[in-house]
């Protein structure tokens, strides 16, 4: 009997050490509280935004929301200017801001979701509009977009490279892409005008290649990317 007693303790013991969910398992994402990355809702990808209040002649206040993290206690909007580069960066505690920015201007947005009890920031996507200005009928091309080669990336060695971007427009007008292109830091050499995406530059091993477009619609209208930069090996 005395056996039998100590067998049933020893027993009670490993299944007690073995219960699942001890402290040891440490807390899950949820306790954690990580916030998760937002949806953005508006203003709308690509879209021209009409529906700000205007401020005064050359600017006007837009209401950016988004949907809201259930662990997120604070939210930081990043509104930059495409046509100069400048972000504007606001801090919100619910999941919407009013912001007051220039009109006839092209901005990319996102949010950045923030948590007391995590170091995790998730960003958002990015989205672009067109903050509208009154009595404009057609507006300029979004500044385009690299896709390849990537900014600041490197490419294996040839003897030439085919690069590609992505243009946008609210009017959907463009009519053609300059590009230029160079082993200077401000290219102002064109290599040529398209309608495509796409062009083809010749390169050289171990140099660092700069290249910038220009995108251009049926009215005239242009606007000018950022300076894109890659090395070839």
């Amino acid at each position: 009997m005395r056996i039998v007693k100590s067998t049933i303790a020893l027993l009670l013991v490993i299944l007690m050490t073995a219960c699942p969910g001890s402290k040891d398992d440490g807390p899950d994402v949820d306790e954690m509280g990580d916030p998760g990355s937002v949806t953005l809702v508006f203003p709308d990808n690509n879209s021209e935004c009409t529906e700000g209040a205007t401020v005064n002649d050359v600017q006007s206040a837009i209401t950016f929301q988004w949907q809201a993290s259930e662990n997120a206690d604070s939210y930081e909007v990043n509104v930059k200017n495409l046509d100069n580069g400048e972000t504007q960066k606001t801090e919100s505690n619910s999941n919407e801001s009013t912001i007051t920015l220039n009109s006839n201007t092209p901005y990319e947005w996102f949010v950045i979701t923030k948590s007391n009890d995590s170091e995790s920031a998730p960003e958002s996507a990015k989205w672009k509009f067109y903050n509208a200005g009154v009595g404009v009928v057609n507006y300029a091309p979004f500044p385009a977009e690299a896709f390849y080669p990537k900014r600041g990336g490197t490419i294996s060695a040839n003897t030439s490279v085919a690069l590609e971007w992505k243009g946008d427009d609210v009017d959907n007008d463009i009519t053609e892409f300059e590009v230029f292109f160079g082993t200077e830091a401000n290219p102002s050499v064109s290599i040529g005008s398209t309608i495509e995406n796409t062009m083809t530059a010749n390169v050289i091993s171990g140099e660092t290649y700069y290249w910038q477009v220009k995108t251009e619609d049926k009215t005239g209208n242009t606007s000018i990317s950022e300076i894109f930069n890659f090395k070839v090996e």
